[in-house]
């Protein structure tokens, strides 16, 4: 009887074992579909498509691009727009880090908040403000007028006005990972080249430039892709003076609907690729040679004194920054007060008729911001419930498959916004040969694009929240006998809960806002936000696209502050437990 009780229970506990082994390895087996679906087959197929034509598999579009003199000429122009946009964010990060770093002039965190305003602002509405600016009639052209000589309105639609906007645009990228490093610096590393008889210029040269080269390259390339992937910008100033780019040219070929256009467009995408991974390929060979000598601990003291001309510097760089990140916006607000545009901006000039009509007359406007809203909201969700459990495994279970994960993941948000829609578009119109799930032409398309771009936007902000809890709370739940729920309730959301809203927020606002992928997968009655602003810019409606964008920024304001008072408000409740 004994041993036919140990022989059930042995057999029992076998057949427990074996239906978690098939649990386990079913689990796997469709997270690893999904993660194919979304992430990888798209690519696979707009490589396939790149190779297409009428007659099967050629390399005619790739022989089409290399013969056609525009070609070069839009890869030039994309060039130096993008290389010359990346310098001059790389000149304005690095000095605007540099001074809030080490120096000490007051106010810094004012200052920060001022330099972060072109990069939270979407680009095609900072385009708008500068174009607003620097038209003219406008109020900073008069003031202008005043300076002895002859100073003409400044031409914004050319490669110098592209290459200004984008810059200003993505300086702030450098300007955030370089004042992180910058900081980490150790200082006792500046104090052993002082006692050794070094100078400013040695200390500079021999610890502050190699040790914050790290920072410095991975902003730099951040601009870089960032520029290479704006279609706003390019689309808003390029496209009225025929300045052709790589982002706007796959647009061009997509909306012309030609015999060929997809797979000529996939090979233009398949070329924007290949300036992507170049420019990630010069990182790499930067950062293999590069030091890495800082802490963990950021020194928030200043280490430089302007001394006497202190009070002289702080207001220059205020009233540089104010320039850059205020004035324009001012600008276009007084811009979309004017009856008609060209007008010069006199009291009897002014009228709210194009508030009134975007926001009350015209209905797609409520469509738009209705599918942007819905959109975001419900991307949003699924990036913080899915980007978070992704996050919690790559944290705590650090192996090569959670790593392959995270690769997989961050193809799309690597990739140029445009080549990721394009992708979207051929893996969606037939996920499978032979059945069209009708997803493509429908909002749900939009929605599976922005989840597939944005989700490594949550899993880096949860995996930073992940990393500040100890595991020993985890370890300590599990010995009290808590359950999985009870862990999850009582410790993890509680300590996570203001770093997952950060990342939650960040996918909220750029979701909203966004235009790149929207440009190429909206249909009638899916209209977005951006799509809404750059038909009104494109149909000549600058009146309307401005009294819109406007709107926006005063919503992006308002969630901004709810998140950030909610987190104020959860952090003080967690210190009071």
């Amino acid at each position: 009887m004994e041993e036919q009780y140990a022989g059930r229970q042995s057999h029992s506990s076998s057949s427990l074992f074996t239906k978690w082994v098939k649990g386990k390895h079913l689990i796997f087996g469709l997270s690893f579909a999904l993660l194919s679906i979304f992430f990888v087959i798209p690519i696979i197929r707009l490589l396939l498509m790149s190779f297409s034509n009428e007659k099967g598999f050629s390399l005619s579009n790739y022989e089409k691009l290399l013969t056609e003199k525009s070609t070069w000429v839009m890869l030039k122009n994309t060039f130096y727009i993008v290389g010359g946009s990346t310098l001059l964010s790389l000149f304005l990060g690095i000095i605007m880090a540099w001074i809030i770093a080490y120096s000490d002039i007051r106010l810094k965190k004012g200052l920060q908040l001022l330099i972060l305003i072109p990069f939270v602002i979407p680009s095609y509405i900072v385009t708008l403000s500068w174009t607003q600016l620097v038209q003219k009639n406008s109020f900073f052209m008069k003031l202008l007028s005043f300076i002895p000589g002859s100073i003409e309105s400044i031409n914004m639609y050319s490669l110098g006005g592209m290459i200004f906007v984008l810059g200003i645009s993505h300086y702030p990228l450098v300007f955030i990972l370089t004042t992180n490093v910058l900081r980490r610096i150790p200082r006792e590393l500046e104090w052993a080249v002082r006692s050794s008889g070094g100078g400013r210029w040695k200390i500079f040269s021999t610890v502050t430039l190699p040790l914050s080269f790290p920072g410095i390259i991975s902003g730099g390339l951040l601009a870089f892709l960032s520029s290479l992937d704006n279609f706003g910008i390019p689309a808003f100033l390029g496209i009225p003076a025929n300045i052709t780019v790589l982002s706007t040219a796959i647009y061009q070929e997509i909306v012309s609907f030609g015999p060929n256009s997809f797979a000529y467009a996939s090979a233009l995408s398949i070329l924007l690729g290949i300036f992507a991974l170049l420019g990630i390929f010069i990182q790499w060979l930067f950062m293999r040679k590069s030091k890495q000598h800082e802490t963990t601990i950021s020194d928030q003291k200043s280490r430089f004194s302007f001394g006497p001309y202190r009070l002289l510097f702080e207001v220059f760089i205020w009233l540089f920054v104010i320039c850059i990140s205020i004035v324009p916006i001012l600008s276009m607000v007084g811009s979309s007060m004017i009856k008609a545009y060209g007008l010069p901006f006199t009291f009897e000039n002014l009228t709210l008729k194009h508030y009134q009509y975007v926001l009350f007359e015209y209905d797609k406007v409520k469509g738009a911001i209705f599918n942007s809203v819905k959109l975001s909201i419900i991307t949003m969700v699924v990036c913080v419930i899915a980007g978070t459990i992704i996050a919690y495994y790559r944290v705590r279970k650090n192996n090569s498959l959670t790593k392959i994960v995270e690769i997989l993941i961050g193809i799309p948000f690597a990739l140029p916004g445009m080549v990721l829609a394009l992708s979207i578009i051929f893996a969606w119109m037939q996920p499978i040969p032979g059945w069209n799930p009708g997803i493509y032409g429908t909002i749900w398309i939009l929605l599976i694009a922005y989840i597939t771009r944005f989700m490594m936007l949550q899993v880096r902000g949860s995996m930073t929240a992940m990393s500040q809890v100890s595991i020993d709370m985890e370890e300590a739940a599990h010995v009290s006998g808590a359950s999985g729920f009870a862990k999850w309730r009582v410790i993890m959301f509680p300590l996570l809960l203001t770093g997952v809203l950060s990342g939650a927020c960040l996918v909220l606002i750029t979701t909203l806002t966004e235009l790149t992928v929207s440009s190429l997968l909206w249909s009638s009655g899916t209209e977005t936000i951006g799509l809404i602003i750059f038909n009104f810019e494109q149909a000549g409606y600058t009146t309307y696209s401005t009294a819109f964008s406007v709107c926006i920024i005063l919503m992006m304001l308002a969630v901004s502050s709810c998140v950030y008072l909610l987190q104020k408000w959860w952090m003080r409740k967690v210190k009071s437990i």
